[in-house]
């Protein structure tokens, strides 16, 4: 290994151990005297407040495939102070739907709230299941633009959780992508930061977006986990989502980059939030 690589690697496990001791210890925000918070959610009612979020593709009471599961509004709920997205299997469908499967949700602002530029960050307990995963992330109909540059629009993926089947299962993923979904997308990972005592499927940690005209930042518990300028940053407002998904495709479970597949009878975790909240510049 040469040195440079082996400096890269002791630098991400000393950066881990400081994540691990940051949420009592370090400030969240970084640069807080920079920053006024505009919007927010703490979850503090009964029930998910719908001038603040949406089902995402999943209105009208009706479920929607996605992946290897349905998405259905009714499998968020909020109680004691938190939001929570289940993940459960329905042998019969939901509420006897005639739809067997799992069920899970996806909620996005989308015509609600949408801003580009600032401090983007959520506190949330990560779900368990093997081929599932959590995320927190912007989008607009921009991204769809294939024209080599994001800065139309872009999927920022504040976080994504597909490891907990692997040994090393404290770690998350954040990334862009630009130019569609179809031929000509465009991809890159950012970071793939561990946490390696904090344990995010037991415990809260927060983790935050810098979205600027140069470049995005990214951070775990106010720690910086790696920026980037790939595609050249959004220069559009995007709406907030968040999301379980299930790998696999037509809602049967399948193989995915979330190790292993979600069987019937598999005990899951919800993905629970303590508050979603965003700042503007001052």
């Amino acid at each position: 290994m040469d040195l440079t690589v082996f400096l890269k690697a002791l630098w991400a496990v000393v950066l881990s151990m400081i994540m691990t001791v940051s949420g009592g210890g370090f400030p969240r925000i970084p640069h807080e005297k920079d920053f006024t918070l505009i919007w927010h959610d703490e979850f503090d009612g009964d029930k998910l407040d719908e001038t603040k979020w949406k089902g995402h593709y999943c209105g009208n009471g009706e479920p929607s495939v996605r992946r290897g599961s349905y998405w259905h509004t009714d499998m968020a709920t909020v109680k004691d102070g938190n939001l929570h997205i289940a993940t459960r299997f329905y042998p019969n469908g939901f509420k006897g739907n005639g739809k067997p499967g799992w069920y899970t949700c996806g909620l996005d602002t989308r015509g609600l709230f949408e801003q580009a530029f600032g401090y983007f960050e959520i506190r949330c307990i990560l779900p368990k299941g093997g081929g599932m995963w959590a995320a927190f992330w912007m989008l607009c109909d921009g991204m769809s633009n294939v024209d080599g540059s994001g800065t139309d629009g872009a999927e920022i993926d504040i976080f994504e959780a597909p490891y907990y089947a692997e040994k090393n299962n404290r770690r998350i993923s954040s990334n862009i992508h630009i130019d569609g979904y179809g031929e000509g997308l465009k991809s890159t990972n950012v970071c793939k930061p561990y946490i390696l005592v904090n344990d995010p499927y037991e415990n809260y940690n927060t983790y935050g977006l810098e979205w600027n005209e140069n470049e995005y930042i990214f951070y775990i518990n106010g720690i910086e986990t790696g920026r980037s300028s790939f595609g050249g940053t959004s220069r559009v407002p995007e709406f907030l989502l968040l999301s379980v998904e299930v790998g696999g495709e037509n809602a049967v479970p399948g193989e995915s980059w979330a190790s292993g597949v979600l069987k019937p009878g598999t005990k899951t975790s919800d993905f629970i939030v303590d508050y979603v909240r965003v700042y503007k510049y001052n």
